[in-house]
């Protein structure tokens, strides 16, 4: 997954933007150029540096050449309002609604990637781990 998809996604329940992206694991591309002929690349977020384009004084001097060299293999994105969080595995992120999630492969999913959220989202894990929905380690059958 690229940065610059969290520029387009809401949490399909509440509609909440921008959503948190936490990075468990990325790849670098060196080879990739940027060729796009304007800075910055996405209109309203820049999940990259974590803000909102308007709110940059100098939105032209954003990193797009370097976030573009980047692919999210592994992460979390999460709905501050609602609570939920969706996996991202091999690259995917997988937003399905509820009733289509599987909740044993994202639970062994979470399981898997507990101790790495705790690192790259202390002020989150917690809350992903034991309250997140649908499925959280708390209410683990």
């Amino acid at each position: 997954m690229k940065y610059r998809l969290m520029d387009v996604l809401a949490c399909p329940y509440d509609k909440t933007f921008p959503l948190r992206l936490l990075v468990i694991k990325r790849t670098e591309h060196p080879e990739r150029q940027y060729t796009w002929p304007r800075k910055p690349f996405c209109e309203e977020y820049c999940s990259y540096r974590d803000l909102k384009i308007k709110e940059h004084p100098k939105p032209d001097a954003l990193p797009c050449e370097e976030c573009h060299k980047w692919e999210i293999e592994t992460g979390i994105i999460y709905c501050p309002t609602c609570g939920r969080w969706y996996p991202i595995i091999e690259e995917i992120p997988r937003m399905l609604p509820d009733e289509l999630r599987n909740e044993k492969e994202e639970l062994a999913f979470l399981e898997s990637v507990a101790q790495d959220l705790k690192k790259v989202a202390p002020d989150l894990a917690d809350k992903i781990l034991t309250q997140g929905k649908p499925f959280n380690l708390a209410n683990k059958k």
